[in-house]
């Protein structure tokens, strides 16, 4: 692991031979997952400026926009985590401070190294959790394994989804190659449907490949830790700030939520084609899960984990 500065923030980078990850040193945000032989880096790295999020104000910064996402919209790249809510606050909760995806992507997080690979922390004072990362490194495989701790005496249901954004020059509006094992789908807004995962299929996965580079991308997880993929696309169609109307992006998210809503109504779900919306975490216990990224230049979209796996 070393430091190194990475579109003008600071951060933290493992590599081998195969593959470079750098990840955020405020927000934790994954921002690469370099495939050195294709020279792709398929994850989102926004159009316009990105700062350290700890020196974001509105009134200094308002090109970030209105609204209870622009100070996450100030920092964010590529793969944010979402924990404790997925989505944007109540108004009450705005009125209190509160931003949209919670505190992950906003606070400083602490770095060490492991013999392999890193270990990263960061502790949410409002949602009271501890979060733990662990990133290791097998040849073209990025092994991710996480635990959320409850701080709180309570036990307390909570969101926990892997915001991963795909952008170019990987991503290519009507190129781009997608792949997931589904069986239900349900829309909320124009440009985002929450789908359920197969349940006759363990691990669940989905993959992503760019024809002009070969690059694909798959991220493969335990579908009991996280049965819902959503999935959401700009093409420049947002023109507000911090969009203004020029940026390609889209959203494979998968996690313990279908939407991205306010707690209260992802409480006030509870079941989605018979599913849980959420995740309990009991008083001072702990949730654990892992899952793999893996990124190979391959002749066709895999149908298979197995398939990807091969190019490893």
């Amino acid at each position: 692991m070393i430091e190194t500065d990475f579109h003008h923030r600071r951060a933290m980078r493992l590599e081998n031979d195969l593959v470079r990850v750098t990840v955020t040193t405020e927000g934790g945000h994954i921002a690469e997952i370099l495939d050195k032989s294709a020279g792709v880096n398929p994850l989102w790295i926004p159009p316009w400026p990105s700062i350290e999020v700890s020196s974001y104000s509105p009134e200094k910064h308002p090109e970030y926009g209105e609204g209870p996402e622009r100070k996450l919209l100030s920092g964010i790249m590529g793969h944010n985590l979402c924990l404790g809510w997925f989505g944007p606050p109540s108004e009450q909760e705005q009125e209190a401070g509160l931003s949209t995806h919670g505190e992950a992507g906003l606070v400083a997080w602490d770095f060490a190294s492991l013999p392999d690979g890193l270990i990263a922390h960061c502790t949410l004072p409002v949602a009271q959790l501890a979060f733990e990362r662990q990133i290791r490194l097998e040849g073209n495989a990025v092994l991710f394994e996480e635990q959320v701790q409850n701080l709180s005496p309570l036990d307390q249901p909570i969101a926990w989804t892997q915001h991963v954004t795909l952008g170019p020059p990987f991503l290519e509006y009507g190129r781009t190659q997608f792949r997931f094992p589904a069986t239900h789908a349900q829309p909320a807004w124009a440009g985002y449907t929450a789908h359920l995962m197969d349940r006759g299929q363990n691990p669940a996965w989905f993959f992503a490949r760019s024809p002009d580079s070969g690059a694909c991308i798959g991220y493969v997880w335990d579908r009991e830790d996280f049965p819902w993929l959503g999935i959401w696309e700009e093409n420049c169609g947002r023109t507000e700030a911090p969009w203004n109307g020029r940026t390609v992006a889209r959203g494979m998210e998968f996690g313990a939520s279908p939407f991205p809503e306010p707690r209260k109504e992802m409480i006030e779900r509870h079941k989605l084609f018979d599913t849980p919306c959420y995740r309990w975490i009991g008083a001072k216990s702990t949730l654990r899960a892992r899952y793999r990224a893996v990124i190979a230049r391959t002749s066709a979209i895999p149908e298979t984990p197995e398939q990807l796996y091969s190019y490893v």
